[in-house]
């Protein structure tokens, strides 16, 4: 497999230029959206309400599917979306297991939300570039 190769197939589709934000108890007060139907990245604020009643991880995702489907929406529908989210201890060195996320969306097997623990780096990364 020829690195080089790959990276000459690959093509940019679009550009978001932006400040790491700082990392205040556990939030960055913004999130990350990226629409694939039009090529789009937005930035969207964490508002108080958000971090006081629903935390974060299965908290916001759940918020944030809420406020983007309706009761119609199917899996395939095109404002069904992914949510990737980490909550406020979510990459801290001090406590195991904070190297996860919640990823929620409508699912294709039950047209039901649903939501799953995601572990690994992208959480975390995610977190440490700014985003909650």
């Amino acid at each position: 497999m020829d690195i080089i190769k790959m990276k000459e197939n690959h093509k940019v589709l679009t550009e978001y230029k932006y400040e790491p934000g700082e990392i205040d108890k556990g939030y960055t007060n913004r999130t990350l959206y990226v629409n694939i139907s039009d090529n789009t990245i937005t930035s969207k604020p964490v508002t108080e309400m958000m971090k006081e009643k629903f935390v974060g991880g299965r908290g916001f995702g759940l918020w944030y599917l809420w406020n983007a489907t309706s009761p119609e929406t199917k899996w395939d529908s095109p404002e069904n979306e992914i949510i990737i989210a980490g909550g406020p201890v979510c990459g801290i060195t001090q406590y195991a297991g904070t190297g996860k996320s919640l990823v929620c969306s409508i699912s294709p097997l039950t047209d039901i939300p649903i939501d799953s623990n995601v572990g690994g780096f992208f959480g975390p990364l995610l977190k440490f570039s700014g985003w909650d």
